[in-house]
């Protein structure tokens, strides 16, 4: 039995509020006022941004898991760090107990892309991009060394009246709709499926564990390329193919594009028949474009249904690489995530995913994290 993380919330405060917060009592360290030109300062952003997710990043991991509270970064306003020590907590009581799980994480690694810096007297705003490396422990020859994630950030901070930058908000880019990087504090929600029929109920597969459930599913076509499939996801999780637009809601979008690179073939199809689960086509257009291709709830019925395309197991531990999995997190009957199985070893599944851009992710993670979701494991 999986050992199940605490509830986690609607929201994290420091990540998802944009509001500016107070600065009449920083943490920081005492100084003069720096003259500085806008370069400087751009830089003196970016490190302060990195310093943050870094130690964000390091909350989660064994290191972080061994303390109860961890401090704020230095340079940040007084209200966020209160804000960022209860996150940090937080996730030190996630690293805890994902260490029960399945060993958690060993280390972060985080890299930070500056974007757009937009400075305007004493508020600056800063966009990055955080890749960040959550690394297992025991790592078995031939299995990921880490769980990888690119997540968009816009920084807000405000100038000290010393003169220093001081962090004053975060607001992480995280869809709603999907499962948030572990480093973020936020529960998905569920989205209606566009206009899609009702076609019945469909029958959850189980999740005991992988010693009751390693038996293989069978793959349904012998001549899809899997290997093909899996390359895909893993060359385009986070560097996004240019022949394909970009939904705001990703997941599936994506699995699709997998799947066609390896070997699944596109039916007819136009304006008039976009939203018919018979059909599965991609356009230039979202309104030429089928509901099926980039909708979650649409390609189940599409894959499993219609088309034969995939077969449902009973047991998520029996998926294989290539195979879907696809979450309906409030188990209401509208499935609202997509992802790609791009590793199976002998104790453990990775998966892949967008919304967010997610490589080699711990199926046992994913579990623990989400213990209300219903699961539908798909042999391609």
């Amino acid at each position: 039995m999986l050992r199940r993380l605490l509830p986690l919330r609607a929201a994290s405060a420091a990540t998802l509020a944009f509001a500016l917060v107070g600065i009449s009592a920083p943490v920081t360290h005492a100084g003069q006022p720096k003259a500085q030109t806008s370069a400087d300062e751009a830089t003196e952003l970016t490190q302060i941004a990195s310093a943050y997710l870094q130690k964000r990043a390091d909350s989660v991991t064994a290191a972080g898991a061994q303390r109860r509270v961890l401090s704020a970064p230095a340079d940040v306003t007084r209200t966020l760090a209160a804000e960022l020590e209860d996150d940090f907590a937080a996730l030190a009581d996630e690293g805890r107990l994902l260490r029960e799980v399945n060993g958690g994480y060993t280390r972060a690694e985080v890299d930070v892309k500056p974007g757009q810096t937009n400075i305007e007297g004493a508020i600056a705003t800063l966009e990055v991009t955080e890749d960040t490396r959550l690394y297992y422990p025991n790592v078995e020859e031939g299995d990921p060394q880490y769980e990888e994630y690119s997540l968009p950030h816009t920084l807000t901070f405000k100038r000290s009246t010393d003169g220093n930058w001081l962090l004053a908000g975060d607001r992480a880019e995280v869809d709603p709709a999907g499962p948030a990087p572990t480093t973020q504090l936020t529960e998905p929600i569920d989205e209606p499926a566009p206009d899609s029929e009702d076609e019945g109920a469909k029958e959850p597969a189980a999740e005991p564990g992988p010693a009751t459930g390693t038996g293989a599913g069978a793959k349904v076509d012998a001549t899809y390329n899997y290997s093909k499939m899996v390359a895909y996801a893993n060359k385009h999780w986070k560097n996004t193919n240019s022949d394909y637009r970009v939904y705001g809601n990703d997941c599936t979008n994506f699995i699709s594009q997998a799947m066609r690179a390896g070997g699944w073939k596109t039916t007819s199809g136009s304006f008039s028949t976009r939203k018919d689960n018979k059909k599965w086509f991609y356009a230039s257009h979202t309104w030429t474009t089928s509901y099926t291709w980039a909708g979650a709830e649409n390609w189940y019925w599409f894959a499993s249904k219609h088309s034969k395309r995939t077969k449902m197991l009973n047991n998520v531990w029996k998926m294989q690489s290539a195979d879907v999995l696809q979450a309906d997190w409030k188990r209401d009957g509208i499935i609202d995530h997509t992802m790609i199985v791009t590793k199976k070893s002998k104790g453990e599944i990775y998966l892949t995913y967008h919304t967010p851009s997610v490589q080699n992710k711990k199926l046992s993670t994913i579990l623990a994290k989400y213990p209300r979701a219903a699961w539908y494991a798909h042999a391609t």
